[in-house]
């Protein structure tokens, strides 16, 4: 803690000798993790949450088993320390010296692959792919062409002349079985991983925001957007362009049907609209609607 305090020019409130672990953003921390808060909003979010370290711009009493670093400036700061440790790495090659790549996986031409990457064995990885740096692949797994998996999160601070980007320091991890259609985007997670999981199916233009933790055997048809930080249970079908907003879970065994909007958690269920209902009440609903103007006739 104390060396991070020298590095940022911050200061320790509680004991300067614990060791931190790991850095993460507040919606994956875990103990151990430094996180940081720079909105009265979120202090008693971050100060009651998991991380054992917080990174804050107001003094106040630590919680027990915790220590806090003040900082004038704490997303400057967190921002400074992920480039720190994790800094950018540029690579010479289409594939970098540092990528593993596992027995029987073919990689089609024009395959751009990061450093410290893991492929898996029997992947197929089609031409026009792009493969960040830190990523890990699984077994048996199928990349379309021109799928780019761990660019950057979608995440700014907005200042008074500008947005100011969120260091993405995460990665993305593609669980055995899954195969992926053409033109995907799958970000990286802010500070932990985006996570595709077993047996899971995306269509061709499908886009998965940072930190998103997607279950075993869902199934997601051509242009669903997932927002950042959701958490989707186990086989759950999103049909065809669902758009999903951030920070919610949807329940295992739930499926959404075409051009709805979710909006909030849901449970397990068929849902339809935007915002969702459930599908059998919106179809009730609709099928009402095309009646108004029998019953505005009947009122004449």
């Amino acid at each position: 803690m104390k060396v991070l305090a020298e590095l940022t020019g911050s200061r320790v409130i509680g004991d300067e000798n614990l060791i931190v672990h790991g850095i993460n953003e507040i919606h994956r921390v875990e103990s151990g993790d430094l996180t940081f808060v720079d909105h009265p909003k979120y202090y008693d979010k971050a100060l009651n949450s998991a991380a054992t370290f917080i990174l804050i711009n107001k003094e106040v009493d630590v919680p027990a088993g915790k220590a806090l670093l003040f900082s004038d400036e704490p997303f400057r700061d967190y921002v400074f320390l992920t480039k720190n440790f994790l800094p950018f790495v540029a690579s010479t090659q289409s594939i970098h010296p540092s990528v593993k790549i596992g027995e029987g996986t073919i990689i089609q031409p024009n395959v751009s692959i990061g450093p410290n990457t893991i492929v898996g064995t029997n992947c197929i990885i089609h031409s026009g792919v792009v493969i960040y740096d830190h990523c890990v692949i699984g077994d048996n797994v199928i990349i379309h062409a021109n799928t780019v998996i761990g660019s950057d999160a979608f995440y700014f601070k907005r200042r008074p002349e500008f947005y100011d980007k969120m260091y993405s320091c995460g990665n993305v991890v593609i669980a055995n079985n899954v195969e992926l259609g053409s033109c995907c985007t799958i970000d990286r997670g802010v500070s932990s991983p985006t996570i595709i999981g077993e047996g899971t199916k995306l269509d061709n233009q499908v886009h998965i925001g940072h930190d998103t933790i997607i279950g075993k055997n869902c199934l997601f048809a051509a242009q669903v957007g997932v927002a950042g930080c959701v958490t989707i249970e186990d086989e759950v079908i999103l049909w065809g362009q669902v758009g999903v907003q951030k920070d919610l879970t949807i329940s295992s065994g739930t499926i959404v049907l075409g051009q709805s909007g979710v909006s909030k958690s849901i449970k397990k269920g068929t849902y339809f609209g935007s915002p969702i209902k459930d599908a059998r009440l919106k179809m009730k609903e609709l099928a009402l609607l095309n009646r108004l103007p029998e019953f505005v006739e009947k009122l004449k």
